[in-house]
Parts: structure tokens; sequence; C-alpha cells
């Protein structure tokens, strides 16, 4: 008997998911083909039972049927938690001491794109992980057996959860916006038990994402948030991406509060509850952020960017907090290190609610500095890495204060700038922070002068404060 195996296309195993356009580079056939090689890793080491759950996009539910159907095969008991939000399906995981999780997700990218986000024994599944599984999926040896699919509910548990961590007695005024993703439906299940005054815009999930792009850290998908912010008087708002495990915040005044200006404001409920305990942020985070942490009694650390990276790091270090500047947040404090918005939200209006004060107020009393975004420069797949090598070269042979965990970030004239490989992208990711323009401009200089240095020409980083 010949043994066929299945080959995905090279494009969708990714660093920390597998993911494509559907109809053109992921296929149904992908689902199963993956379903069979995840289930028969897992049969392998003794796994018994998968759980899976899909988002809102119009292509998930046939991804995940036949997801299921090659989890199954291998003998696999599955429990279908439906549509949900990806930190539902950690849940699941977790509570259920599942072998193996699977979300199906496009997350926050276009519509026609979609994928699967996947945990093994509570852990993240990627890297060199991802590339052994597409190895393994080609030889197509692949376990059977006599496993089922069966439907279960887990909303209500995982909201019960949640608000075990509420203690505030009263709440305050938010305004919510999951972006027609798969929050929808159990966030106004989650407001309806949770005290406050809460306004809820785009909650109808809908994988068209009418209203606008999933992605809260673009400031241009907050302006409908915003403006319902500024117009009902709120003391926050709050926005999910397409599957809510990224959080995008506003405060009062309609600013954004930015990923690690979030870190910095849960890290004073964390760490007053765990003096001298680390807390990690990815290497784009703002120095004050890392300062704060110092501040507070705890321990910063820097790391490379990456949801995978960071959570694995958490694991092994036993911080109770991290978090990077895409709205994955992570709190092992209390709940289970992996990157809920959902919950951040909850512990954030509880430790707002209890310390008396505003992310407003907490916002305008960190150090002011100036910054660009995180600015992408496209160049060929094939030469991201060597070229900030070269860079990294150059700026250690100058003796600078460099850290070189994920691409260069350098120290000097009072702030930063940094240099790095997107592992998701063809492209460069380049940022800068100073405690003015004029240095912030300086600091952009370099980077021109660096790339230029390492081979690439016409690179333009347009003059654009951050927070």
């Amino acid at each position: 008997m010949t043994v066929k195996g299945h080959r995905f296309h090279h494009s969708i195993l990714r660093q920390y998911d597998i993911r494509g356009v559907v109809g053109r580079t992921l296929f149904s056939a992908d689902a199963l083909a993956l379903g069979r090689t995840l289930g028969t890793i897992s049969v392998a080491a003794g796994g018994r039972v998968a759980v899976v759950g899909y988002d809102g996009r119009h292509s998930s539910p046939m991804l995940e049927e036949e997801l299921c159907r090659g989890l199954a095969a291998c003998g696999l008991f599955v429990l279908r938690l439906g549509l949900c939000p990806t930190p539902m399906l950690y849940f699941a995981a977790r509570v259920l001491n599942a072998s193996v999780g699977v979300m199906v997700t496009g997350s926050h990218n276009p519509p026609d794109y979609n994928g699967f986000k996947m945990v093994v024994n509570n852990k993240p599944f990627y890297g060199e992980n991802i590339t052994r599984l597409g190895d393994q999926a080609a030889r197509g040896v692949w376990a059977t057996g006599a496993g089922g699919i069966v439907e279960v509910q887990a909303a209500d548990a995982y909201i019960a959860r949640m608000l075990n961590d509420y203690t505030g007695k009263k709440g305050l005024r938010v305004a919510w916006d999951p972006g027609n993703g798969s929050a929808g439906n159990v966030l106004i299940k989650l407001l309806h038990k949770m005290p406050g005054d809460h306004t809820v815009i785009n909650e109808k999930v809908d994988g068209n994402f009418p209203a606008h792009h999933p992605d809260p850290t673009v400031e241009k998908n907050l302006e409908q948030l915003r403006d319902v912010v500024l117009a009902e008087k709120c003391d926050l708002g709050i926005a999910f991406d397409g599957d809510a495990d990224r959080i995008g915040v506003l405060d009062s005044k309609g600013r954004v509060i930015w990923g690690d200006q979030i870190l910095a404001i849960l890290a004073r409920d964390v760490l007053s509850g765990m003096p001298g305990a680390s807390v990690i942020a990815d290497v784009k985070a703002s120095q004050v952020l890392f300062d704060e942490i110092a501040r507070l009694g705890g321990k910063p650390e820097m790391s490379p960017t990456g949801h995978s990276i960071i959570k694995s790091r958490m694991a092994e270090t036993g911080a109770p907090l991290a978090g990077e500047m895409s709205g994955h947040i992570f709190m092992a404090d209390k709940y289970y290190g992996f990157d809920d918005a959902l919950y951040v939200a909850v512990r954030l209006v509880d430790y707002l609610v209890r310390a008396g004060t505003s992310a407003a107020e907490i916002r305008d009393s960190l150090p002011k500095m100036v910054n660009t975004p995180e600015i992408r420069i496209e160049v060929p797949e094939e030469d991201k890495f060597g070229i900030v090598d070269r860079v990294a070269a150059r700026v250690k042979d100058a003796d600078l204060d460099v850290n070189d965990i994920d691409g260069v970030r350098v120290n000097e004239g009072g702030g930063w700038w940094l240099l790095r490989a997107s592992n998701t992208q063809n492209c460069l990711v380049a940022r800068c922070e100073a405690s003015d323009e004029e240095t912030l401009d300086v600091l952009k200089g370099r980077v021109v002068a660096e790339l230029e240095a390492a081979g690439v020409s016409n690179v333009d980083l347009e003059s654009s404060a951050g927070h």
C-alpha cells in the first residue's frame, strides 16, 4: 500500500502559527492533514483529548470540521467548543488537561486569511515544532484509532473564572469594541455579570469585519471607539483583535494606552502583592516601562518579540506578568499565563476601581518620551536576517551599548533605536525613542545610516511621534 503524505504550502508554516490565504495557500485538506499530524504526535505521547475552537471568519467552520475529523481519526476524543475567542480555547485546554488544543483563527489578518494556533500539553507549539510538523505531514505516517467528536459548552465556566478575580464592589463606565470578532458573544455575557455601566459596539460576529480592520494596535481602528468614549464620557475604552488575544485601550480623554503602558498599570497591581517579581516585556517596549518596573520594586526583563517566546519564558522564570507592544498581555498572577485580552480587561478595570485612580492619571504620571511607531521596511525574505547581522557587527565593533537578544537595540544619546527582522513578514522592523524630537531625529538618522552601510538604500523613516 502506498502511503500518501501531505505538503503544506511553503508560506503558511510560520514561526508562531499556521496562516495563509484561504483558497490560495490554505485549503480544507491542510486542516485535515494538520489534525492527522497533530493527533499522531499527541497519541504517540499518550494523549487522549483534544479541544478545538474557531473564530468568526466565513471559512472557519469548514476548516474546523476537517481538523476535528483528522484528530478523531487518530483516536483522540475531540471536544468542540464552537465559535469562541482564542483565550477561551486556551482556558478549556488548560482546565480539561487536554493533550492538544487548536484554534482555527486568522487573528487580526484580513478576512480572506485564516490559520491555526496550537498548544500541546498546554505549552505553545511553535518554531521548530511547526517545521517538524510539516516534515511529518509530508511523510504521511499517521496514527489511526477509534476516536470521537462531541460538542461542549465552556463559555459559562470561562466567564465565571474571569469574574472570580474581579474583587471591586463597583465598576467603571466603559466602552467596548470587539471589532465584529469572535469575542462578541462571550463579551456580552461577561458584561451582564460585571459591575459598571457598559456600552458595546460592533458586537455582532461578522467575518467581513464591516466596521474596521480588527487590529487594536492601529490607531485608525480605534476612532469609532474613541468617539463613543468621548460622547458617553467613559472612564475607559477597550478593544480586541479578531480572536481576542490582543487588547487595545483608550483613556477617558480618548488617548491610546499603548501595550507597554498597559503593562505599567498592571505592574502596579501585581507587584504590590508580589514584590521583587519579574515582569517581562519585548524589545520594542519603552525604556519608561523597564524603569517603572524597577521603581515599583520588580525585576524588569527584556525578551525577544513573539507571544509564544514570551509565554515560554514566563513558564521558565515564574514571572507573574508579561506583554508586548502588539497588545498580547500575559497574566500568571492568579491566572494561567496565556494571552487573554478579556481577562486582562477585567483585571485592568478591577485595579482602577480598587486603586481609585484612572488610566489617564497613571498615563500622565509616567515620564514623557517621544518615539516612532513600529516602522516596517520591506526587504527580500532571504536577506532580512543577514542585514540585521551586518548592522549588529558594525555597532558592536563601534563599542556601543547594544542589546542583541532580538536584532539590535542600541542605547545612545539618552534614547535608543531598534532594528530587528520580522518573524512573520518579509521586512525589517525599526523603532526609536528619545526625550525630545531633536534627539529622535538623530536616532532615526542613525538607523538610516546603519541600513545604508548594510546595503539597504533609499530608506525613509517618516517623522512620526508615538507615545
